[in-house]
């Protein structure tokens, strides 16, 4: 009867690993930057063409943004993988709707499952690893659960990495080549323009006109190249490099979980990953620092006598 009791003491662990602080983990909502930057940009450059007396109907054209949009669409699937263009298609929505790893949530769920552990033995988790969210940690904890030893858990975890950060490369990249090829093509659609001008050089007022809007699709290639296309990928870049980062402290806490370490020496392990944790540890060095510094300017008055 008296083994059943840390069983019972095994709930609240469970509910402390369990928060779903997975479902937490990432902190999904609007991307402000990313949506301010497309207001600023675009709103920027339309406001100085209308300082300048423009017309939107000058730079609205149909043809124009067909003929960049359709060729670099076209000129991306013939050098990249017809499926890895789609799942860089997919990963759109997430340059305004991110879902952003949450560093302390997710330390705060390992320091919960590194609780039961040392109550109950790392086998305790193995209910509680089925029942994780996110697959990496799912993995991670299930290896350990399992009794794996810890280089080869760190190995297998490690390659997965490896793996995951090749594809998120390989979907960045897809909006950089798409970004090299849309001023080109938009140059294309300038020289297009320009030869269906050439037919009436009879009349002035229409050669003005059409190379007006000629110049249109150049327009439209530089601008989706530098503003959309170029942004996308060092974006997608960067949540990749958040996403790596929330990976390796999964696996730093698991690890430390097989090895058996306590709760707060897990907690000091992973606190170098949250801001969080470090600004207490700064304040406190800065308080030691500021008594030291104390210390140090009441001891001249002392000194004082013994010299005389």
């Amino acid at each position: 009867m008296a083994e059943n009791k840390p069983e019972t003491k095994e709930e609240p662990g469970k509910k402390d690993a369990k928060p779903k602080k997975a479902k937490k983990q990432s902190s999904s909502g609007p991307d402000l930057a990313t949506i301010l930057g497309f207001i600023v940009a675009f709103g920027g450059i339309g406001a100085g063409f209308m300082m300048e007396h423009g017309n939107p109907k000058d730079i609205a054209q149909i043809t124009a943004a067909l003929i960049v949009l359709g060729g670099t669409l076209g000129a991306v699937m013939i050098t990249t993988p017809l499926n890895v263009v789609m799942r860089a298609a997919a990963r759109l929505p997430s340059l305004f709707f991110p879902s952003v790893p949450v560093m302390d949530a997710i330390i705060d769920e390992i320091i919960g499952y590194a609780g039961v552990a040392r109550k109950s033995g790392i086998v305790s988790l193995e209910a509680q690893a089925s029942n994780i969210k996110d697959p990496f940690l799912k993995k991670a904890l299930g290896l350990a659960v399992d009794g794996i030893e810890t280089s080869n858990i760190r190995d297998i975890m490690e390659l997965e990495m490896s793996i995951g950060e090749h594809r998120d490369e390989a979907e960045a990249k897809v909006f950089e080549a798409a970004g090299g090829y849309a001023p080109t093509i938009g140059i294309i659609g300038a020289v297009l323009g320009l030869i269906q001008v050439m037919k009436n050089l009879a009349n002035i007022e229409e050669v003005g006109r059409g190379i007006a809007v000629a110049f249109v699709a150049t327009i439209y290639g530089v601008a989706t190249a530098n503003i959309v296309f170029l942004p996308a990928a060092n974006k997608l870049k960067a949540r990749a490099a958040e996403r790596m980062r929330a990976r390796e402290l999964m696996l730093e806490g698991v690890l430390s979980i097989a090895e058996g370490l306590n709760q707060n020496l897990i907690r000091m392990k992973l606190s170098a990953y949250s801001e969080k944790h470090e600004k207490p540890a700064r304040e406190k060095a800065k308080k030691k620092a500021d008594a030291k510094a104390g210390a140090k300017a009441d001891a001249p008055p002392n000194a004082a006598p013994a010299e005389g």
